[in-house]
């Protein structure tokens, strides 16, 4: 046997001779008893049988060794003899085995399918009530209230779920990715979800992708669902984590290389002898988290960390299948990676990423002097551990391990201290084990199973609106204003452990700049002393306590099942389509909003309090992007009026074009729209008159979703294009006659001096996706197909 490194993009090449066979499975595995995907549907079976031989397909079509994302992807080809493969340029059509929804997307998602008219789900999907939940003042008491308050959304969630075939998991199961890496995700599978931290599953193994809405209802509906071909960046791992060092502290060192948009377009595939030394739950942080640079979504080759997780989640089985099957679900050496990130693990310190991006990244032996240098506050007024990055049963108890040294030496948390479980499941085990009764006793607040205020459900009164803060989380995401409303909270997100760490040393020090590896604290009787390093069970020594049963499975036949709307609701409205393309170009689209810097969705269609509103379009449309910041006067959600020379709310604004037949354009700035996968920010805009958003660059589930909702996603050819675009302009966007893939379409600005100007404008439309613009959107499209 050889061993020969082809180059630095390119995993180890065994050479085996000529004729070697790559990949061999016994025929006898075909005889197997059926192994079920999930313990809740035994009629559904994992088919690694079928991943094997489009794999086998592929291969021998490409001619060259895969990566694991390839497998994975291409091993779900709806056509793999006939589909064209080409990374960052083709189309694929999948056929994904399952989908996800959380509690707000799920709302539009299923008003879109009942408007299919199709009886039930294609697929195995399922709904899980995590979002709607806010913090208020404890786990039970904060549920409670939650099921009061949303006592509608809920039981239009549970009466869909049962009617079309869908699992509903009740308010206070936990998160939804939690659920999912405990019961859906297994190695070789793939899920989309509604939610853009879906790739959390990757740390099983498995390529699970953020999507809106509509592409749910396709996948639900039977329909071939599209993705473009992704890249594949390569992270090869070496070294041992160890110390004060965490998982968290791989991605956020990723992010700071990448960027917020750095992956873009690619799936993150880890791999190399590092991985090894990282949790099942610790890679599931990290591919949660990658959703932060833009990527498709994260992956870990199947190892036996895995498989020790599979076992104590009680899938056996399923772990059994994937150590036959496991070739399927390693990469081929010798595979090609259009990017590789190589990082040490033994050389990584822990780092704390912020405010305002997750993408700043900052060493924690330099965050201090970083802070001073830029005036942010140096006072913790919060730490908040939990979310779906870090809510696992090793999460909690490094933390504990913390918190109980704090406690040996007398010191509590004099700042406030927010723990949040990942699932029901999580919950049970650490109140039987006393991570919990540890967590509480140091100052905690154990809040309910659910997204709280990682989303914004935090009703936060300990500071003003407008009082400038820190807090620091293991959360995901930080931008302006997303934990509790207040655009002035500087958000660092970092490993809970150290987060814990840091609010433990507010008893004393009560500065950002404590270092736990060089700085020592100073406990009840005077003394000095030094952290040590947090420790913690990857799982618990007895098998996890499932808790409070919470699941409600469909029944067999749901089709006498009634699913309710009152038309008089301020929560729920069904869905009225949108018009087609009347087969013109778009003449005269006023700008009504010409955004500066960073537009999240986010800042397109807020979360918190609006929440509520996610099933109803008409009043969610009333946050649309009152978030972003206007060029004109660098205010926010204040934009002139155009007809009347008036300033007004975006939202208002764009109300009163629509009332005057007016249809406009948004124009923005780089990686518009990343962040959440919500589809609310391009069901809004088309909704209230909108047919074009003309960025620099976008997010690419956003651009999916306005694809979806009949708008058109445009790019500046030449990016310093977006100068010459006034806010009192009007635009023309011509050439839709023969709008073609790859041909660009023409914009004719016409400014309030009455010259005019002509610029050049990209898109990424397939055939398909032309057809749903003319359609009027995907969902009227897929009805015309039906007829």
């Amino acid at each position: 046997m050889v061993l020969r490194v082809l180059k630095s993009h390119t995993l180890p090449l065994l050479v085996l001779g000529d004729g070697a066979r790559r990949l061999h499975v016994s025929a006898a595995l075909s005889a197997k008893a059926k192994v079920a995907m999930s313990r809740f549907e035994a009629g559904s079976a994992v088919n690694y049988e079928k991943l094997l031989n489009n794999i086998n397909i592929v291969r021998k079509r490409l001619n060259r060794p895969l990566t694991l994302s390839e497998k994975i992807v291409y091993g779900h080809l709806d056509n793999p003899v006939g589909q064209e493969i080409a990374r960052g340029r083709t189309y694929l059509r999948l056929r994904p085995d399952r989908v996800a929804m959380q509690d707000a997307t799920a709302q539009m998602a299923m008003l879109q399918f009942i408007s299919s008219g199709l009886p039930k789900v294609a697929v195995p999907s399922t709904i899980h009530c995590d979002h709607l939940i806010e913090a208020q003042i404890g786990g039970a008491q904060d549920l409670q209230r939650a099921k009061e308050v949303n006592q509608e959304v809920y039981n239009f969630l549970a009466t869909s779920a049962a009617k079309y075939g869908v699992g509903f998991w009740k308010p206070g199961s936990g998160i939804i990715h939690q659920i999912i890496l405990e019961n859906y995700a297994y190695p070789g599978v793939m899920l989309i979800g509604t939610d853009s931290h879906t790739p959390n599953g990757g740390g099983l193994g498995a390529i699970c992708i953020g999507v809106g809405g509509a592409d749910a209802v396709d996948v639900m509906a039977g329909i071939p669902w599209e993705l473009k071909c992704p890249n594949v960046i390569g992270v090869k791992l070496t070294g041992t984590l160890s110390g004060w060092t965490s998982p968290k502290d791989v991605i956020l060192k990723v992010a700071g290389i990448l960027t917020v948009k750095g992956g873009t377009g690619a799936i993150v595939e880890y791999h190399g002898p590092g991985v090894d030394s990282i949790s099942c739950t610790g890679m599931a942080t990290i591919c949660n988290m990658g959703a932060e640079i833009g990527a498709t979504t994260s992956v870990f080759p199947y190892n036996h960390r895995m498989k020790t997780y599979l076992d104590k989640t009680g899938r056996k089985e399923i772990a059994q299948l994937a150590d036959e099957y496991k070739e399927c679900l390693v990469p081929d050496p010798g595979c090609n990676y259009d990017q590789v990130i190589e990082i040490n693990l033994s050389e990584l310190k822990p780092h704390i990423n912020g405010p305002f991006t997750p993408d700043l990244a900052h060493p924690v032996s330099e965050v201090g002097a970083t802070a001073q240098k830029n005036g942010w506050p140096l006072e913790v007024k919060v730490g908040l551990i939990g979310s779906c990055t870090n809510s696992s049963y090793e999460d909690m108890g490094r933390a504990a391990s913390l918190a109980q040294q704090a406690l040996d030496r007398g010191l509590k948390c004099k700042a406030q201290f927010t723990v949040t479980p990942g699932s029901e499941q999580i919950r049970a085990t650490i109140e039987r084990d006393g991570y919990a009764k540890v967590l509480r006793d140091v100052g905690g607040v154990v809040l309910a199973n659910a997204c709280g205020p990682c989303i914004g459900q935090w009703d936060r009164r300990d500071v003003k609106k407008g009082e400038k803060n820190t807090i620091v989380t293991s959360f995901n995401r930080n931008f302006t204003a997303r934990n509790d409303a207040n655009p002035a909270t500087h958000a660092f997100v970092t490993s809970p452990e150290f987060g814990r760490m840091i609010v433990t040393a507010l008893a004393i020090a009560g500065t950002l700049d404590f270092n736990p590896e060089t700085d020592y604290l100073t406990d009840a009787k005077g003394q000095k002393f030094k952290l040590v390093p947090p420790t913690g069970d990857e799982l618990p020594s007895r098998d996890f306590d499932p808790g409070e049963d919470t699941y409600q499975h469909p029944p067999a036949e749901g089709g006498s099942v009634r699913v309710d709307v009152n038309p008089q609701s301020n929560r729920l409205q069904l869905l009225e389509p949108f018009n087609k393309w009347d087969g013109k170009d778009l003449e005269n689209l006023q700008v009504l909003i010409k955004v500066k810097g960073k537009c999240t969705t986010d800042h397109i269609s807020a979360a918190g309090p609006w929440l509520k509103f996610r099933g109803h379009l008409d009043n969610i449309s009333n946050n649309l992007l009152i978030g972003a910041v206007n060029i004109e006067n660098d205010a926010v959600n204040k934009i002139k009026n155009q007809l009347n020379g008036e300033f007004g709310g975006v939202p208002d604004v764009a109300r009163f074009y629509k009332a005057n037949g007016v249809q406009w354009v948004v124009v923005g700035d780089e990686n518009y729209g990343e962040g959440s996968s919500r589809e609310h920010a391009a069901l809004e805009p088309r909704h209230l008159g909108g047919r074009a958003i003309i960025v620099k660059s976008f997010a690419r589930i956003h651009e999916t979703n306005l694809k979806k909702q009949g708008l058109l996603p445009l790019t500046f050819s030449d990016p310093r294009d977006y100068d010459k675009i006034r806010p009192d302009d009007k635009i023309s966007i011509v050439g839709l006659a023969s709008f073609a893939p790859g041909k660009p379409l023409t914009a004719v600005l016409k400014h309030s001096d009455s010259s005019t100007e002509s610029i050049v404008l990209n898109h990424t439309f397939n055939e398909t996706q032309i057809e749903w613009f003319q359609a009027g959107s995907a969902l009227n499209r897929m009805k015309e197909l039906q007829k």
